[in-house]
């Protein structure tokens, strides 16, 4: 028997296999139990995670004869028609290929008539942003007042592309980039399947290098199925994607999170001789960190933190000794990193000079630590403040507003005691405000 992609054979083929969509899952679901199915559907994401997908499962859905609920069967007729893509009443045009106005009319020529077998008649629009604008302008009365038998789905990678008069006549679902330990669920539940033994490593790689896609993350293990045979260890996956190892990359952060210029550039050096991709170096770093902020703000049960339990642990002994505003102003080092690669020809450079920048204000005072130090400055004397100062951060508080930061400049340059309070802040931070004092 030939073999069968990943992608292919692990396809959802129910509601309920679909991974990290539950919004619109959920919203799919009431609708047919409700009868409240609308005339059209626009499903809107990256690549790789469900749209086409969704979009045959939710005609499945409507069409089939024997339903589980709101589950199709897959063993009736029309939905092994729909699965296997010769339904007379699903039609899947890719507009990619079929964009003129001369593909569409026959599909609006037909519509009229009712569906051979089935409730409705489906159509499925897959990439419609690459539809001309005389195809899709062709396609409005239609679509707005449709016969009863009658359902469009739409699916497309670039929704700001859609004429806006297409989307205002669909009901829009943006999905959303699968979360990293989703995909490692996933791919360990094919693994046993596949009986293939990976190491979590391994998986959290190919996880981190999908990008949030699970057709990209499966077709990975795929790759590395072939390559390697049943076991396969992180190594092979770093190898073969040109990825950075887990601790190397937490390393590196915690470097920067130290002021450890030396140890930024011997990772650097070490990441650059092993021919590891240098700017997905610079966007899972970016990652890592905005994990951090996310962590510091929310704590390590936050949905929104995308890591798994063991980077989790990582997150939480770094998050200790490093003050909340200091990683916000890092990610905004970074994000500034992010946006310069894009015209760089020598990326190692830039990311060196970019991460001793981030390493210099990670360990450079804030003014909420300031504010902090000048508060304690006047409650118990320069000993206090000082003493304050040493101490392991704290949650920062509130921002300050123009007001506040000029009321306690103006008391800092006042204050003969200052100098000491100056003097017990780490870094650069206060720089500005000693030399107006002197001067």
């Amino acid at each position: 028997m030939s073999h069968v992609a990943l992608p292919l054979k692990y396809r959802p083929m129910t509601f309920a296999d679909v991974v990290g969509q539950e919004h619109v899952v959920r919203t799919l679901r009431h609708a047919i139990e409700s009868g409240r199915v609308a005339n059209a559907y626009l499903f809107i994401g990256p690549r790789g995670i469900g749209k086409t997908t969704l979009s045959r499962i939710f005609a499945k859905a409507l069409n089939c004869t024997s339903p589980k609920g709101v589950e199709p069967c897959g063993k009736c007729v029309n939905c092994r028609e729909i699965a296997a893509g010769n339904s007379l009443d699903v039609v899947e045009l890719d507009a990619a290929s079929h964009n003129k106005v001369e593909d569409v009319k026959p599909l609006l020529e037909q519509c009229q008539f009712a569906p051979a077998s089935s409730k409705y008649k489906i159509y499925i629009v897959d990439e419609c942003h690459m539809l001309s604008n005389a195809a899709s302008n062709a396609m409005l009365k239609t679509l707005e007042e449709p016969p009863p038998h009658l359902r469009f789905i739409f699916a497309t990678t670039e929704g700001d592309k859609v004429l806006a008069t297409i989307i205002s006549r669909c009901q829009r679902f943006d999905l959303r980039r699968i979360q990293t330990h989703d995909i490692v669920a996933r791919l360990k539940d094919v693994c046993a399947k596949e009986k293939v033994e990976a190491t979590d490593d391994a998986l959290l790689a190919i996880a981190r290098g999908a990008e949030g896609g699970m057709r990209d993350a499966l077709s990975s293990l795929d790759q590395l199925i072939s390559f390697k045979g049943s076991k396969i260890e992180e190594a092979d996956a770093l190898g073969v994607f040109g990825l950075v190892s887990r601790s190397e990359l937490e390393s590196l952060a915690g470097a920067v999170l130290k002021g450890d210029v030396a140890a930024i550039l011997e990772a650097i050096d070490d990441f650059d001789s092993a021919g590891r991709n240098m700017r997905r170096v610079s966007a899972e770093l970016l990652a890592h960190f905005r994990n951090l902020a996310v962590l510091q703000a929310l704590g390590p049960d936050a949905p929104s933190l995308a890591a798994t339990p063991e980077q989790v642990k990582t997150l939480v002994e770094q998050a200790k000794g490093i003050d909340p505003g200091r990683v916000f102003r890092v990610c905004d080092q970074l994000a500034e990193l992010e946006d310069s690669l894009k015209y760089s020809l020598g990326p190692r450079t830039l990311i060196e000079l970019s991460l001793i920048r981030a390493s210099r204000i990670a360990t450079t005072a804030t003014i909420e630590e300031l504010m902090k130090a000048v508060r304690a400055l006047k409650s118990s004397g320069a000993g206090s403040a000082r003493a304050a100062v040493s101490a392991a951060p704290v949650a920062a508080p509130a921002p300050a507003t123009a007001r506040d930061s000029a009321k306690v400049n103006a008391e800092v340059l006042a204050d003969p005691k200052v100098a000491d309070v100056l003097a017990a802040l780490p870094g650069a931070a206060v720089m500005g405000i000693s030399e107006r004092r002197r001067a």
